[in-house]
């Protein structure tokens, strides 16, 4: 298993600080082992009972019963209150809770937030939330929180934690790396074209779908065009008005810019693609366009091209950016 030291520090400082812990990121990017396997070890090792940490895994059929919010603020109350000791409570695919009314509250409806909420208050309980899919991102979860969760977002592999599992030779490692990127499942792939074809599969059967999904995307067409064009201009200044001018031309269509700009902000809150602004030094703000767009996960992006352009400039460009928002990495060639 890979040791994703730099998250789980992130979640060892933020132990018992009074917040619910949100763990977000792009899907299969790593999430639930980060909070159910590394985490977990690490509490282990540190003497904390097995039974002193509630594990929930809400996509399991046999944890659907707590899918009630209610139900599982009810099962977790049993267990820490009026107790000394310490617990913590993991719920993972937390979007899979649904909204209920509660007999308590004269019927007022309550969500898993609320249910959180409460159980936050219970000061012998640290409580760390994970999920996402095209009905509710780890983003919203974040967000529904109002400011009373801790944020730990997690990236697909740097190259230091890809090449920390692989080793070899760190050359072969790193073309490896800058033509499949890091999603986890790719370092026990070891078939070419079985990664290739996840790769894609991952693309269009969930990045894309859960995008057309949640926003109600009329025009699905024009959303793989945008996401074609970013992929081939990655590390290149440019801006919605660029990309529609673009668009435009080469669709023989009129594609406006609010459409662009639209379609772009729900790519990049599903994580899928990242903007990295331009900061003006001498005025100390940051420019509002253009800007760069890269991919959190190079392998995405290739396998979107088809691995038609392998521009290694830009793949490095991406690559490094991508890790460094991740983990600060060394030098990745000494």
């Amino acid at each position: 298993m890979i040791q994703r030291e730099f998250y789980l520090e992130h979640l060892i400082r933020s132990m018992w600080n009074g917040e619910i812990k949100v763990i977000t990121g792009i899907r299969r990017c790593g999430k639930s082992v980060l909070l159910f396997n590394l985490f977990y070890n690490y509490l282990l090792k540190q003497d904390i009972a097995d039974d002193h940490i509630i594990r929930l895994e809400l996509d399991q059929r046999r944890y659907s019963k707590y899918r009630n919010p209610v139900t599982l603020c009810e099962y977790v109350e049993s267990i820490v209150s009026d107790k000394h000791e310490k617990f913590f409570l993991f719920v993972d695919e937390v979007q899979f809770t649904i909204k209920v009314k509660d007999k308590d509250t004269s019927g007022i409806e309550v969500n898993i937030y609320d249910m959180l909420n409460e159980l936050k208050a219970y000061e012998n309980l640290d409580v760390y939330v994970t999920g996402s899919n095209s009905r509710m991102l780890s983003k919203d979860i974040a967000t529904e929180f109002r400011g009373r969760a801790t944020q730990i977002h997690v990236y697909p592999l740097s190259f230091a934690e890809f090449f920390s599992y692989v080793g070899g030779d760190k050359r072969d490692a790193l073309g490896q790396y800058m033509l499949y990127g890091g999603m986890p499942r790719i370092t026990a792939l070891k078939d070419e074209t079985d990664k290739k074809s996840y790769l894609k599969n991952l693309y269009d059967e969930l990045y894309v779908k859960d995008i057309v999904e949640r926003n109600r995307i009329e025009r699905e067409d024009i959303l793989n065009a945008i996401l074609d064009y970013t992929a081939s201009q990655i590390g290149s200044l440019t801006n919605p008005t660029n990309i529609s001018n673009a668009l435009t031309f080469m669709r023989n269509e009129k594609i406006n810019s609010p459409l662009v700009s639209s379609y772009l902000s729900h790519a990049m809150d599903a994580f899928l693609i990242e903007m990295a602004r331009r900061y003006d030094i001498k005025g100390k703000t940051y420019f509002n366009y253009p800007n760069k767009y890269y991919y959190t996960d190079i392998g995405l992006r290739n396998a979107r091209l088809n691995y038609r352009q392998f521009d290694s400039g830009h793949i490095m460009e991406t690559s490094f950016i991508m890790s460094l928002s991740g983990a600060a990495i060394p030098s990745i060639l000494e």
